[in-house]
């Protein structure tokens, strides 16, 4: 579709429209009138001669009916000749004007010119049977042969015409006359039609130019009023178009409404009321927004303020109770040793050493929790494999409290560049919930070996419900299952490290099996 970008583009266009319609017309018009012509000229041609075969052939009939006439009531009173000579003679005078073209023809059967008005005397009496014309046709031989026919019938022969002094198409009708042994017979040159036509064909050229003076004026009296109404038209819709721009920019600085008086067109004048309604509501939505965001800001300063506060006692509570709880824990600890000492392999100890376990590990993940932002966890290269064992026999009396066991599968000296406290984090939050959500009487499978020179691989897998919420595990205080104990946070920090050191995780869950994966780089250096 095309598309005017201005209103110049449009008047062009407009232009271009009405050159192409004009044009288009002028030549359906003309196209028309040479069908009309050329279907007259056929229509004029077969009206003509077939006008002209019958007027001939009647004049012959009647010259015949003539004849015989004249030589019925005058047979038995003269002699044959005498009568013939006298017919002739009347023939002669009974033209029906001077027109050299129209006469009649008179040749017995045997081809000797009898009678011919424009013939020379000395002629008469010759034979003219094998006369051929420039085709090559025996015309008197023809004529003689079609005039005995019943009715007589038409011939079509090239012929001389006296008028114009060449050959020209000639047409001829001929009828005998038996008791004499005559052919007559009346012609018509065929060129009158053509001269008809191309009289015709003048009128219609005539008037072709007259169509095409007409339309041509048409047009450029179209293109040149199509200019003006550009020029007047355009000038007027700027002006109103700046006088509603003008509107816009003093609107930012008073209240007035658009001045209609300077504009012109109606249509402005409609699109100015709606443009000074919508600069009003504009105005009147900017003042309540304004009012809305000053109340807003005050209210989220107030409540950012409280929530500030609010935060800030709860880590001053966290650090405080981390603090609180590091002294009991440690005599609880120590008392347990002792218990062990001197009543070893006792249930109830191993019940009570083992809850004091989960105090400890809560106690790790608050204490790192409460000094993360504040401490600096240098890296060093670790003993994997080691730091690993021993985690798992720190949590092999919660597992077996739990009716549990570890199933470990651990490459012997696995060495990585990485800070202990964070690695410590990291393994004890995926033993810690795999001893929380595993099955009753089920193994967790512990397993920790090289993928390549650059990577090793950490995983932790269990029997227990499949994990809905893949995408939510990882968030804040998110726990799939509220009748277990916790807080939500373990799994947190554990994204959290290993974000921070670019280890990547896998988390498959099925109905049959929970898997947590982590693959580290042997010497990640996060700050390259």
């Amino acid at each position: 579709m095309l598309r005017a970008k201005s209103l110049y583009h449009l008047i062009v266009y407009s232009i271009l429209f009405i050159i192409v319609l004009v044009s288009t017309f002028t030549f359906i018009i003309i196209s028309n009138a040479h069908e009309e012509l050329q279907e007259k000229n056929h229509t004029l041609k077969t009206d003509y001669t077939n006008n002209q075969k019958e007027l001939i052939k009647n004049h012959v009939n009647y010259i015949i009916n003539f004849i015989d006439y004249y030589n019925e009531i005058n047979k038995n009173k003269k002699s044959e000749a005498v009568i013939q000579k006298e017919v002739l003679e009347i023939i002669e005078k009974l033209r029906v004007n001077e027109n050299p073209n129209e006469y009649i023809f008179i040749y017995d059967f045997n081809g000797n010119l009898v009678q011919d008005a424009i013939a020379k005397k000395d002629n008469i009496g010759h034979n003219y049977l094998n006369t051929q014309d420039v085709k090559g046709k025996e015309v008197i031989k023809e004529l003689i042969n079609t005039s005995k026919r019943n009715l007589g019938g038409y011939v079509e022969y090239i012929w001389y015409k006296p008028e114009i002094s060449k050959q020209t198409t000639k047409i001829s009708y001929a009828l005998s006359y038996n008791k004499w042994n005559w052919t007559i017979g009346k012609g018509v040159y065929l060129d009158e039609i053509d001269k008809l036509i191309k009289e015709k064909e003048e009128d219609y050229n005539q008037k072709i130019s007259n169509y095409t003076l007409q339309i041509t004026s048409l047009t450029i009296m179209l293109v040149l009023y199509s200019i003006f109404i550009y020029k007047n038209a355009t000038i007027l819709i700027v002006n109103d178009v700046k006088e509603i721009g003008k509107y816009f920019k003093e609107s930012q600085k008073n209240n007035d409404p658009i001045n209609q008086n300077r504009i012109i067109f109606g249509e402005f004048k409609v699109i100015a009321n709606y443009a000074t309604d919508a600069m009003n509501n504009i105005k009147l939505k900017t003042n309540m927004l304004e009012d809305l965001n000053k109340n807003l800001e005050d209210k989220v300063n107030e409540k950012t303020k409280e929530l500030t506060n609010l935060i800030a006692s709860q880590k001053k509570f966290i650090k405080n109770s981390v603090h609180e709880i590091n002294t009991p824990l440690s005599i609880i600890q120590t008392n347990i040793d002792l218990l062990k000492m001197k009543i070893p392999n006792n249930k109830y100890i191993t019940n009570i050493e083992s809850g004091s376990k989960i105090i400890q590990y809560i106690y790790d993940d608050l204490s790192y929790l409460v000094k993360k932002d504040r401490v600096t966890y240098e890296k060093e290269y670790l003993d994997f494999s080691k730091i690993l064992i021993s985690r798992i026999e720190f949590f092999d009396e919660i597992a077996i409290s739990n009716s549990l066991n570890f199933v470990s599968n651990i490459e012997d000296d696995i060495y990585i560049k990485f800070n202990i406290t964070e690695l410590q984090r990291v393994i004890d939050n995926n033993l810690s919930n795999a001893i929380k959500y595993s099955f009753a009487k089920s193994p967790i499978f512990v397993k920790l070996d090289y993928l390549n020179d650059e990577e090793i691989e950490f995983s932790v897998s269990s029997n227990s419900k499949k994990i809905e919420s893949k995408d939510k595990i990882f968030d804040d205080f998110y726990r799939e299952n509220n009748a277990r104990g916790g807080f939500g946070l373990g799994l947190k920090i554990v994204k959290d490290i290993c974000d921070k050191n670019l280890v990547i995780i896998n988390l498959d869950s099925n109905a049959k099996e929970t898997k947590f994966t982590y693959r580290f780089k042997i010497n990640e250096d996060t700050t390259t």
